[in-house]
């Protein structure tokens, strides 16, 4: 195997300040016209809440 083909062990550490580093790169970059934060995710309707009908299919008071 050549040098580049090895693999390097990393630190908990190490592995978690490059994770959070990656994130703030992703931050940093121009949002796109979806709303920024969901990549992936279309923006869609919102559902508006059913009225309770307890009231009426029990005959409460």
């Amino acid at each position: 195997m050549s040098e580049n083909n090895e693999i390097k062990k990393v630190s908990l550490a190490d592995a978690i300040k490059q994770k959070l580093a990656e994130k703030k790169q992703q931050q940093n970059q121009p949002k796109n016209d979806f709303g920024g934060g969901n990549a992936g995710k279309m923006m869609r309707t919102q559902n508006n809440k059913k009225p309770n009908n307890q009231r009426r299919r029990t005959g409460g008071s």
